[in-house]
């Protein structure tokens, strides 16, 4: 079933071959898509009231959930690329150089690609303020967590940040609360040092992708929830079909970390919580401007004290 699904997907990568996504055996291929779902996409997950948001959002725009490249104009590639001169970015930004972003890591059999995604984007914004990157806890998320996250169970990323800014909790170090990948007795303790999220912004940026490329470009990487079903066979490329647009179809969560505009296909930069075997050395490229694999439905932006 795996081989036909690679074929297929590459059968439906359209473009320069240089850019168009690549799908090939994985170290996930050996997985059913039940199986591979149910362990590595049951992770983004909300309370039945921003399900019930989620799903009125997207029947007012049933229209931009195919994942196709050739949706209406205002969500358009070039319409994108525009504003984006006309607010005169940068062609391409890569947080990766500037030596804010930490290693890729492997999140394995628990299901906390919220914490992960969310705890990167911290981390990130910590350095860019401070000129230090501290690798932080993701630990103290899964154990700690309340408003509906359930560790290694699933959560969200906007309400891990509504938790973390509401009970003002310090984020530690990994080496002061380190990894486990199980959910644990959280041990977080009052008024410790660590990193605190001053204010977040959790919006919907579908049909005005230009205001993610603004925000990486002026302020740092982002956060976002995706659809992460087609990733099994994922080899490298840009991602530009076959992943669906759907707000009710979120099922992972990645951190943007910059965008390139200089190629034929314009893409993000994301980084993934599968290990560094997966895709190009743990990073993916997702295609701008068609709100690919959903990932413009849910973008968090974070600012630290």
């Amino acid at each position: 079933a795996s081989v036909r699904e690679i074929e297929l997907l590459n059968a439906g990568s359209r473009g320069p071959d240089h850019c168009k996504a690549k799908y090939g055996l994985t170290r996930l291929s050996d997985m059913s898509k039940t199986e591979f779902k149910d362990i590595h996409l049951s992770d983004e997950k909300l309370p039945a009231e921003a399900i019930n948001r989620r799903r009125d959002r997207s029947n007012r725009r049933a229209r931009h959930t195919d994942g196709d490249c050739n949706n209406e104009p205002h969500n358009n590639v070039y319409v994108i690329i525009r504003k984006k001169r006309a607010a005169a970015l940068p062609l391409q930004v890569d947080w990766r150089t500037k030596g804010v972003i930490g290693p890729i890591q492997d999140q394995g059999l628990c299901g906390a690609c919220w914490a992960f995604s969310t705890v990167g984007t911290i981390e990130a914004m910590s350095a860019i303020k401070t000129g230090k990157l501290d690798k932080l806890s993701v630990q103290e998320a899964i154990d700690c967590a309340g408003l509906g996250n359930s560790g290694c169970a699933g959560g969200d990323i906007c309400l891990l940040l509504d938790w973390l800014t509401m009970t003002d909790t310090a984020i530690p170090t990994e080496a002061e609360y380190p990894l486990r990948l199980t959910d644990g007795v959280c041990k977080a303790k009052k008024n410790t040092t660590g990193v605190k999220v001053k204010t977040f912004t959790c919006d919907d940026f579908v049909g005005s992708e230009d205001k993610i490329l603004t925000s990486l470009a002026n302020h740092g990487p982002v956060t976002v929830a995706v659809n992460a079903l087609t990733w099994q066979h994922y080899l490298g490329g840009v991602i530009q079909f076959h992943c669906s647009g759907s707000a009710l179809e979120l099922n992972h969560a990645v951190e943007l970390v910059g965008y390139d505009l200089t190629g034929d296909v314009p893409f993000y930069i994301a980084k993934n919580s599968w290990g560094k075997d997966f895709g190009n050395a743990g990073y993916l490229n997702l295609a701008i401007g068609s709100n690919i694999c959903g990932l413009a439905n849910e973008v968090a932006s974070v600012d630290v004290k």
